[in-house]
């Protein structure tokens, strides 16, 4: 799959009404052997900011869920491995806030939509599909730094 291959899989993903958490985790799950349905479970209530609580990004969350089917067979005593997947979960964390200035949901919805346009579910549109799409993209760098 390429990059851009990725990043419209997510976009469709959530057209179709996936959360963004879903529709990102969802687009890699294959990569890793993992199954897509439970992924869509696992992954469900992270949307919104963590069910709406407007926290981390549920697209940053998604990715976050992807490097661990990546990254995460370690067993319980292997710091080196575990130490690593954190630094690529800083390092996503760090470039979305580089592009965004946040990865919270709730901050990055004031800077980009109003109340109204929020319930009205407008935000989708204006803010959540470009997070999306830069998440997988800023994620597909960090799996696959060679492509």
């Amino acid at each position: 799959m390429t990059k851009q291959e990725a990043i419209d899989k997510a976009l469709a993903y959530f057209k179709e009404g996936y959360a963004c958490s879903q529709s990102v985790a969802m687009t890699f799950a294959p990569e890793f052997g993992t199954d897509v349905d439970t992924v869509k479970m696992i992954s469900a209530p992270f949307g919104g900011g963590m069910g709406r609580l407007r926290g981390k990004c549920g697209a940053v969350t998604g990715a976050f869920m992807v490097l661990g089917m990546a990254t995460g067979k370690y067993g319980p005593k292997d710091m080196d491995t575990k130490l690593a997947q954190y630094k690529k979960v800083q390092d996503l964390n760090a470039a979305i806030v580089g592009i965004y200035g946040t990865a919270e949901c709730g901050e990055l919805l004031k800077k980009k939509v109003n109340k109204e346009q929020v319930e009205a579910r407008d935000h989708h549109q204006i803010v959540c599909t470009g997070i999306i799409a830069d998440a997988v993209a800023v994620l597909y760098d960090i799996l696959y730094p060679e492509k």
